[in-house]
């Protein structure tokens, strides 16, 4: 529930703005005892807001409700702390315009709410535990069989073996693919997801790495990764425009490859 405070700012707000959205935020607190999950309504004048939903809820917490809590560090898509589903759609606070360019400016309510099928832990913070924990499984880190002699002189490639790391090393983690991907909401304890899956490519895939067999052997698992069914929500959903659909197409051809 609002306390008077955030009812009297909201009142405020109505009654002397004209340019008014209004923002639907999930709300839950696990210390308040009995107090199930709800939506709350806040006003905003977006003449003095900022152009993203970021800055919104940066202003509802200044002005309006403290408690509100998310997380959010870079303001630039760079650090993926603000990932939350805004319209039904898994993004960036931060990259998520309040009006798109373009587009008319529309009198309907924006909805967040946390990524979903995820442990929330406050509000519109999820818990990544899990997912950290299957990033951490893929050994996301250089590995070489013999130590270099020189250790001055870097690991070098050719700016063809370069080129192919392109669209997986932007990867920013932000959990938006994984968490769109039906098979992942199901299979979370076991099924990588896209985007582990894709960082797991991007190391099988560099040339400097001399483990590509043993990472292959690894995924080669009925449910870290054959749990995808193309479904390709996680490439549609991605705030960096990324693919992780295909990089999970292509570990499961290199795996193929190997066999034969």
């Amino acid at each position: 529930m609002l306390s008077r405070s955030v009812r009297q700012v909201t009142r405020r707000a109505m009654s002397t703005a004209e340019n008014v959205k209004f923002f639907q935020v999930y709300r839950y607190d696990p210390e308040v005892a009995n107090q199930k999950p709800y939506m709350a309504s806040y006003p905003i004048d977006l003449d003095e807001c900022g152009p993203m939903v970021l800055d919104a809820l940066l202003k509802i917490k200044n002005e309006q409700d403290p408690s509100l809590t998310f997380r959010r560090s870079c303001r630039e898509g760079i650090c993926g702390s603000c990932a939350m589903n805004i319209n039904g759609t898994n993004t960036l606070a931060c990259l998520s315009y309040i009006t798109p360019p373009g587009q008319a400016p529309s009198s309907k309510p924006i909805k967040i709410t946390p990524l979903p099928h995820m442990y929330v832990i406050k509000d519109l913070v999820p818990d990544m535990t899990n997912f950290y924990d299957q990033y951490k499984s893929i050994q996301p880190y250089l590995k070489t069989k013999e130590p270099k002699k020189d250790l001055e002189v870097e690991h070098l490639q050719s700016k063809v073996d370069r080129k192919k790391l392109d669209g997986m090393y932007e990867c920013i983690l932000c959990a938006c693919c994984s968490t769109s991907c039906p098979s992942y909401w199901w299979n979370a304890d076991t099924y990588l997801g896209p985007a582990v899956l894709m960082q797991a490519y991007r190391w099988i895939e560099d040339s400097r790495d001399e483990f590509r067999k043993e990472r292959l052997d690894a995924l080669d698992d009925a449910f870290k990764l054959y749990r995808c069914h193309t479904i390709m929500n996680c490439s549609k959903t991605c705030p960096k425009h990324l693919n992780p659909g295909k990089a999970v197409a292509s570990i499961k051809k290199a795996i193929a490859d190997e066999l034969h």
